[in-house]
């Protein structure tokens, strides 16, 4: 039986591919000439983004960037013999801040995401120690 915390580890990883999608979002239409997306040079196109495309760009960097410890944190509070329901709590909590956090990142909202940012931290932090 597949627990919460193998979910939220799918989720996770799929995360910075959404907000990747989300970046390029409307573009595929119009010819990269007329400003659509560029598939032959993504990331300079990206990269001449403004806006909430820029910052759904900068989103899925920063979803990348906190895959490895929410990883590795997960997978040591395992190995350490943290209860699953525990595992479970923190994963999703976890993953529901990080989602969040990347519609705050999307909206303009740097202060409050910044405050999720931290919270998101913290529970990997406490999912890190979760276990005996």
């Amino acid at each position: 039986m597949t627990n919460v915390s193998t979910w939220c580890i799918l989720i996770a990883a799929l995360m910075p591919i959404v907000c990747a999608g989300m970046a390029k979002w409307g573009t595929f239409s119009k010819p990269a000439s007329e400003g659509g997306f560029d598939n032959r040079q993504p990331r300079e196109w990206l990269a001449r983004q403004q806006g909430w495309r820029l910052r759904a760009n900068a989103a899925q960097a920063n979803c990348f960037e906190a895959l490895p410890f929410f990883l590795g944190a997960l997978l040591w509070a395992m190995h350490t013999g943290a209860t699953q329901h525990r595992v479970d709590l923190l994963a999703a909590s976890f993953v529901t801040l990080r989602c969040v956090y990347v519609a705050l990142y999307v909206l303009d909202r740097a202060g409050i995401r910044s405050l999720v940012w931290v919270s998101a931290l913290a529970v990997n932090i406490a999912l890190l120690f979760s276990g005996g």
